[in-house]
């Protein structure tokens, strides 16, 4: 066991002991390590002014990322290297770039953009520019300089042979326990190492889940919620496992969604899509899958789209291992079928039939870094010009995310026609009674839901674009 947290600053080994666990990065950077650079904008994930990039062993090279420091905890960068915008020197060529293309006026969310830049510009295939920075929001500046600036950075690669070797020294098998005063963090590094601690914690109520902490990082950050057990899964490789079949693909739970979206993306190109709209790189960078089904949030973009496609989780605690329809794993608002000392472990996704008609649609304000007024997913088998099976899910509909079963059974057994869907649309008013809120009114809701039946059958064969729609 180990009570101290170890990672890289600039290639030197910082060594932290006696912290708070839930000190987010952020605050470490400002307050304790004074790199001030890293600016605090919304404290929830939004914005990217705290943008820094996290490194990991990857083979023989270091794997970056751009993660929102803002609402990660300081016990996750144990055995990982950090570099902030002070890292670059000022006169690195992004920042250069910046400068040169009036890319930046009040100054206070460049940092961010540099560090997203500085990221993309490690990747061996950069994604295109408005996708790297969809979650770095600038207030005072029109996008095109940084877009432009974005276009002509570029710089040497540079030899990280030396970070490679420190990383690896720092590498360990040992679980990473915290403890000040009446606060825990714990890290098991095996699947059996957790069961038992959840075993010990027992019905105590006092135990969170962590995976990437972009839910729970803002109970912390807006909420001023106190946690007395934190347990990390992010140290624990049986979770982080991603394997591709003929018969489809098996997630643990701890994959993050930037690691997830290229086999989703095989799996359907619609899911690959829908992820690209799933909050932004830096959620996405921390982000899990097992995390999104976990908090059971009725308005999670991923859940009703797994639905549809016929999902299944593995659940294991102490008693042994069960697996459950994804879709039976929401039971009301806040409340999942999860029992005593029980986790998420794997999502199993079946391959959808070539000749399946798959269509997933999310519908939100903002194309980017939104979330959905409705998330709408369809599974249909039509043979002979018959709906022999359906799968409907929705997202933002009901207090979870939810089939609808009126709808199917409206459609199955019946020819894919216009008259069909009418009466499946209809149905859909049996299924859902969705409320009124700030991203959009009930009637609408339901109107688009229905819409969202129509446009499938509308529609040719293959992947629907997944259009902003204003709700």
């Amino acid at each position: 066991m180990r009570d101290t947290i170890r990672f890289l600053l600039d290639g030197k080994t910082v060594d932290l002991k006696d912290i708070d666990p839930t000190t987010t990065v952020l605050n470490l950077l400002r307050y304790d390590l004074r790199r001030t650079g890293t600016k605090e904008g919304c404290a929830e994930g939004d914005c990217g002014a705290c943008t820094v990039a996290l490194g990991e062993l990857d083979g023989d090279q270091v794997k970056w990322r751009a993660v929102n420091a803002c609402i990660l905890f300081a016990p996750m960068l144990d055995g990982k290297a950090l570099k902030t915008v002070e890292s670059l020197g000022g006169q690195h060529p992004v920042q250069t770039a910046m400068v040169e293309h009036h890319a930046s006026q009040c100054g206070f969310c460049t940092p961010g953009f540099v560090m997203s830049l500085w990221v993309r510009g490690r990747e061996p295939s950069p994604p295109p520019v408005n996708d790297s920075l969809a979650g770095n929001l600038c207030r005072c500046t029109g996008y095109g300089p940084i877009v432009a600036a974005a276009n002509a950075a570029s710089g040497p690669a540079e030899d990280e042979a030396d970070l490679v070797a420190a990383l690896r020294k720092l590498a360990t098998d040992e679980p990473l326990i915290i403890q000040r005063r009446n606060l825990h963090w714990f890290a098991p590094r095996t699947v059996h190492d957790l069961v038992s601690h959840l075993k010990i914690a027992g019905d105590s109520g006092a135990v969170t889940l962590v995976a990437g902490a972009t839910d729970v990082g803002l109970w912390v950050t807006k909420q001023h919620r106190t946690l007395p057990i934190v347990v990390w899964l992010g140290a624990i490789p049986e979770l982080q496992k991603i394997v591709e079949t003929e018969d489809g693909l098996t997630l643990g739970a701890g994959v993050r969604y930037s690691d997830a979206l290229p086999a989703l993306a095989r799996l359907h190109p619609d899911l690959g899509e829908l992820l690209r709209r799933l909050g932004s790189v830096q959620v996405r960078n921390s982000g899990t899958v097992g995390g999104n089904i976990g908090n059971g949030s009725p308005i999670g973009d991923m859940p009703p789209a797994l639905i549809a496609l016929g999902a299944s989780i593995t659940l294991r605690s102490f008693e042994g291992v069960r697996t459950l329809a994804l879709e039976d794993y929401f039971v009301a608002y806040g409340k999942q079928d999860l029992r005593s000392g029980e986790f998420i472990e794997t999502i199993t996704v079946p391959r959808p039939d070539p000749g399946r008609r798959v269509a997933i649609f999310k519908l939100s304000k903002r194309f980017d870094q939104d979330i959905s007024a409705v998330c709408g997913a369809f599974s249909l088998a039509i043979e002979g010009g018959i709906v022999s099976e359906a799968r409907i899910a929705f997202g933002g509909m009901a207090a979870t995310p939810k089939r609808a079963a009126a709808g199917e059974a409206a459609l199955i057994g019946r020819p894919w026609t216009d008259e069909t869907v009418e009466m499946a649309a209809a149905a859909l008013a049996e299924d859902f009674q969705p409320i009124d809120d700030m991203r959009a009114s009930a009637a609408y809701r339901l109107t688009a839901a229905q819409n969202l039946l129509r446009k499938l059958h509308a529609g040719s064969p293959g992947v629907l674009s997944l259009e902003p729609v204003d709700a």
